[in-house]
């Protein structure tokens, strides 16, 4: 019996999402989890969405998001400062005139508080522009929130529903190893009476050698499917976990170009890319006002020394005023500005071409793939019946002697063989129906 280890690494290259028949109430983080008993997907998954450090880092750039939108925003508002200072002079200047004395201008020890307060009058639209900029930042980082999600939900997918699949395999494994052992001891039995050859017990032990071989690879691949969704939850890597379900999983109904429509409208990757549009028109737009000039007012009062006659005494005092600011040149930084900006809005849009036709490719040929991987479910059933009914043909054909114990074994492990290679085509449907639906932008949790 041959076992494909190379379908841990494939069913990793995507990423998708799936519905899921299996019921199990929702979990929040691992430590909810009863390891004790099979994890449906929907506990598994809703772990990972919940408390996965790429899921959390997506969360918290919106909060960052949030963050610069406070900071565009606090143009609006004054900025206001206390200003305390001392300073001690020295020489300082004095006039001496005969017969009046000497007069000091400035006094030796300065002393200054002041409560100072400007604002921003009008920036003709800057600071607005820098605020809808900053905004759209945060709408690109909610949006990729969802693109995380999906690309999580296809991981944690393909992991568990391999290792639905493994486990069902060992057991198909043990029960044809059991087989095997049992006819051993027939086998050896009958050479004791001399109706059996030292090559029969030979061949059935050489079968037993690889059927032991397998088991080990099966075993060795559950561990490490069970490391990466220990991992994917955030348990230790080496928790022992059953995943239980089945691989009945509801797929698309729509035909091959209502699925396309369907995925341009739903996928995350075109929202983003939508969204990457409109986020370079609006820098486009703040960039154009970053040379607009600025009015703005200010005022401030306090107490110093300095004054005449009595220059040593504090003294309330205040200033207050406009002032206008407007750029006249700036060695070209804004027109280059303005010229890299317009680059990326075309960018932006070659992306958002180039985005559409991918998806449209990868929806036709996961909506393919699916097809195919149904086409195997309804063979590799109906080679499970035929092997079926060949092993009890077999059976009554040895009973009877018309055939050897290695045909019988032949065909007990083409049975073996044929239920391995069901489960196989089962788990590939069902991650091909996550792959359809992670194409058409569809998520869990």
């Amino acid at each position: 019996m041959k076992f494909n280890i190379a379908i841990l690494i494939v069913l990793f290259q995507v990423t998708g999402a799936v519905t899921d028949t299996a019921s199990g109430q929702a979990v929040s983080s691992a430590q909810d989890i009863n390891l004790n008993d099979s994890l449906s997907f929907q506990d598994v998954i809703q772990v990972v969405l919940t408390t996965h450090p790429t899921v959390l880092e997506a969360r918290e750039a919106i909060n960052e998001a949030q963050a610069r939108i406070g900071l565009a925003r606090a143009a609006y508002y004054p900025n206001i400062e206390v200003d305390m200072s001392y300073a001690r002079l020295g020489p300082v200047p004095e006039l001496t005139i005969p017969e009046l004395g000497t007069f000091q201008f400035v006094p030796e020890n300065n002393y200054n508080g002041s409560l100072n307060v400007s604002q921003t009058i009008y920036d003709f639209s800057k600071t607005a522009h820098n605020v809808r900029l900053e905004e759209s930042n945060k709408a690109l980082s909610e949006s990729n929130v969802p693109l995380v999600q999906q690309k999580l939900t296809l991981t944690t997918a393909t992991a568990y529903y391999t290792l639905v699949y493994l486990q069902q395999a060992l057991q198909v494994e043990e029960t044809q190893l059991k087989t095997l052992e049992e006819h051993l001891d027939f086998v050896t039995t009958k050479k004791e009476t001399g109706s059996a050859t030292k090559y029969e017990i030979l061949s059935t032990q050489v079968r037993i050698s690889q059927a032991e071989n397998q088991k080990v690879d099966i075993e060795t691949s559950i561990k490490t499917m069970r490391s990466i969704l220990n991992s994917l939850m955030g348990l230790p890597v080496d928790t022992e976990i059953k995943v239980g379900g089945s691989f009945l999983l509801t797929q698309p109904s729509f035909e091959a170009d209502s699925l396309i429509s369907y995925a341009l409208e739903h996928r995350s990757e075109v929202v983003l890319a939508r969204l990457r549009e409109k986020h370079a028109e609006l820098h486009l737009q703040s960039v154009k006002t970053q040379n607009n000039p600025v009015l703005s007012a200010f005022v401030a009062g306090g107490w110093k020394n300095g004054y005449i006659p009595d220059i040593n005494k504090l003294t309330a005092n205040f200033s207050a005023g406009v002032e206008l600011r407007v750029p006249i040149f700036d060695a070209t930084r804004h027109r280059n500005n303005l010229r890299m900006v317009s680059s990326e809005i075309t960018v932006s849009r070659q992306e958002s071409d180039r985005i559409a036709r991918e998806i449209a490719t990868e929806v036709y040929q996961n909506e393919a793939g699916l097809q195919a991987s149904q086409r195997k479910i309804e063979q590799s059933e109906m080679q499970v019946r035929q092997a079926a009914e060949a092993l009890q043909l077999a059976q009554v054909n040895y009973s009877i002697g018309a055939i050897t114990n290695l045909d019988l074994l032949d065909s007990q492990t083409a049975l073996a063989e044929s239920r391995i290679m069901l489960l196989k085509a089962r788990v590939d449907h069902a991650i091909s129906i996550v792959r359809l639906d992670i194409s058409l932008g569809r998520i869990i949790g």
